[in-house]
């Protein structure tokens, strides 16, 4: 099988598609003046697009990984997530603390989807 990569670049591609499952690369806020809610919303936002590019959408994850700067956030990025997670359709998830790569970010999410 071959694997398609989009949006390619020097250092990581932004999805790889293998076999009908859509690997995106992990998705942080570009917009790092916002609090966790906000970059939470842009991140997932970044997951919507990317997805749909994929032909897949947030009911067909697999599963998420979702890393946060300071455990702190996590009702914060929750309340988001349970607004923005497709219903009935909640996937595996896990959520942990992590120092992610740049100081300004606060949520770094990485998403393992189906296509449609």
């Amino acid at each position: 099988m071959d694997i398609q990569r989009m949006h390619v670049g020097k250092t990581l591609s932004e999805i790889a598609i293998h076999n009908g499952t859509v690997y995106l690369a992990g998705q942080v806020a570009e917009d790092l003046t916002q609090n966790i809610a906000g970059q939470t919303r842009e991140v997932l936002g970044h997951v919507d697009r990317l997805l749909a590019e994929a032909g897949s959408d947030k009911s067909r994850i697999l599963m998420c990984q979702i890393f946060l700067a300071d455990m702190q956030d996590f009702s914060g990025m929750n309340a988001v997530w349970n607004e923005w997670v497709a219903d009935a359709n909640s996937p595996p998830r896990a959520t942990v603390e992590a120092k992610l790569g740049k100081p300004e970010w606060l949520i770094e999410v990485v998403v393992t989807a189906a296509q449609r």
